[in-house]
């Protein structure tokens, strides 16, 4: 996974000038310790927090240290105005906790009073509109604070990588897929570039690249990975063409930015033009870090993007495609037990998930595409998707969105894949959530969300719906168990 950011995440302690320094500096330091004993590496900055000038002391020491992410420790009641000041300053992700007492035996000059001091510094964070992370309960022991601050990790992963994010784009979004037409506006509010290709952009890459020195060594990789599944051997050189082109010209128009990801148009032109589907490039790219959305789905591709910052893994698109029939489960009533018909479906796509997360992929041919562009025909045209049932095994289901009204709306849900066979084609599996069919009709169709969603392959419903908040957005759903109603779901049903 070369296309995500690292976190380097430094520990700054804060003191009220009323209270003793000494008291934050000790909690600060088995903070510290308690953070290397969970595996987490954190570098402690030496200067604690009392005035406005300590934090600038502080936030030079941060940069020096060259910590990218920050928590801000309340070691006692903590001065608002300069740690709020400081959280402003280092303008990275940040996440504040604060100190829990220590013993019965020594609550005069050992109290910090931190648990208060979150208020204060809560109210200040509101007056500088700081989006900052804020465990759902910020108060702890010096170990309970470090497990606060793993789990911060991924979110600030998520957070950094949109800031230094660019999404390339190639062809308009598809008149019949109106669903992934969603304005862009809001992602440049998120810190996120985009850049706009037309389909001849795209082929002219592609034209470019032929005969290029490493079409030959991507070729073979590409054998390599799909050993028995190489159906096709006299596609690979192709598709190795239209690799070596995509990441040639992510390296040179990353411009500004660090991380890139892509949403191209891949039908029906794109067929006629360059001979094969691009699903298996797509699937390569996704392995690395690189999510590649069809349909020019850009907002899929930041969602796919946000689910591998969440986890370190390749995540993939699928459609929420189809119901599971009840023969099916009642041929499966052993590995879907506890869940109902209505908690299930089919994710699909037509062959761009990773390898990875398949069992036993092969390359095939696009059913779908070959019925309208090769009826009756030996595939040619059609030819390059990565095929097969994808792994059982836990997922969050997620997805960032724009409305037509540039306000941004998100949802997660926690599943699995179940260890069913699929008994059809593409890259599919049958995916089990709880109150699916629920979500399904009050947060899928009531919120017109799209068909594609993108799959972490890891419960990660945590991580993803605090980078949400501090992203700022507002509209966040999930599945919502039995008994806690929607909004606008019928009580009478």
């Amino acid at each position: 996974m070369t296309n995500i950011p690292k976190v380097h995440l430094g520990l700054v302690a804060v003191s009220r000038d009323c209270f003793p320094i000494e008291l934050s500096r000790k909690r600060q330091l088995r903070v510290a310790q308690e953070c290397r004993k969970a595996g987490l590496s954190v570098t402690r900055i030496p200067t604690v927090v009392e005035n406005e000038k300590d934090a600038l002391q502080a936030l030079e020491e941060v940069r020096a240290k060259g910590a990218n992410a920050l928590v801000i420790y309340l070691g006692n009641f903590g001065p608002e105005g300069p740690t709020t000041l400081l959280a402003q300053k280092f303008g990275g992700p940040v996440m504040f906790a604060a100190a829990a007492e220590e013993s019965g035996k020594n609550l005069v000059d050992g109290r910090g009073d931190a648990y208060c001091g979150m208020l204060n510094t809560s109210y200040n964070t509101g007056l500088r509109k700081l989006k900052v992370h804020v465990p759902e309960y910020p108060v702890g022991t010096p170990e309970e604070v470090a497990r606060m601050a793993v789990e911060f990790v991924p979110v600030a992963r998520v957070l950094l990588g949109l800031r230094r994010l660019k999404i390339f784009a190639f062809g308009p979004r598809p008149q019949d897929f109106l669903a992934c037409n969603a304005p862009i506006k809001p992602l440049y509010d998120l810190g996120v570039e985009v850049m706009e290709n037309s389909e001849l952009d795209l082929y002219d890459i592609f034209l470019q690249a032929a005969g290029h020195r490493r079409v030959k060594a991507v070729a073979a990789d590409m054998a390599r990975e799909l050993g028995a599944g190489n159906a096709y051997p006299d596609l690979l050189v192709k598709l190795a063409q239209f690799e070596v082109a995509l990441l040639d010209f992510m390296d040179k128009n990353l411009g500004a930015s660090e991380y890139g990801v892509f949403a191209d148009k891949c039908w029906p032109s794109f067929e006629k033009y360059f001979g094969f589907v691009p699903c298996y490039v797509n699937s390569r790219l996704a392995t690395r870090g690189i999510p590649v959305a069809c349909e020019v789905d850009i907002y899929g591709a930041l969602s796919e993007y946000i689910c591998a910052c969440a986890t370190e893994l390749p995540a993939t698109i699928l459609d929420i495609n189809n119901t599971v029939p009840y023969d099916m489960i009642a041929g499966a009533r052993k590995t879907v037990k506890g869940y109902k018909p209505t908690d299930l479906f089919m994710g699909f796509h037509c062959g761009n998930t990773p390898a990875p997360c398949m069992v036993a992929p092969e390359m095939r041919y696009q059913l779908i595409m070959h019925r309208l562009m090769e009826p009756g025909k030996e595939p040619a045209i059609t030819r390059g998707t990565l095929e097969g049932r994808i792994r059982a095994g836990g997922v969050t289901i997620f997805r960032l969105q724009s409305t037509a009204d540039t306000v941004l709306r998100s949802y997660m849900a926690e599943g699995e894949v179940l260890d069913v066979d699929p008994r059809s084609f593409g890259g599919i599996g049958v995916i089990g959530i709880k109150e699916m069919g629920r979500f399904y009709r009050h947060v899928l169709i009531g919120k017109r969300f799209p068909h594609h969603t993108a799959v972490a392959f890891a419960p990660v419903g945590k991580t993803l719906w605090a980078a949400m908040r501090a992203l700022g957005v507002e509209d966040v759903s999930f599945n919502r168990p039995a008994g806690m109603f929607y909004p606008e779901e019928n009580p009478f049903d």
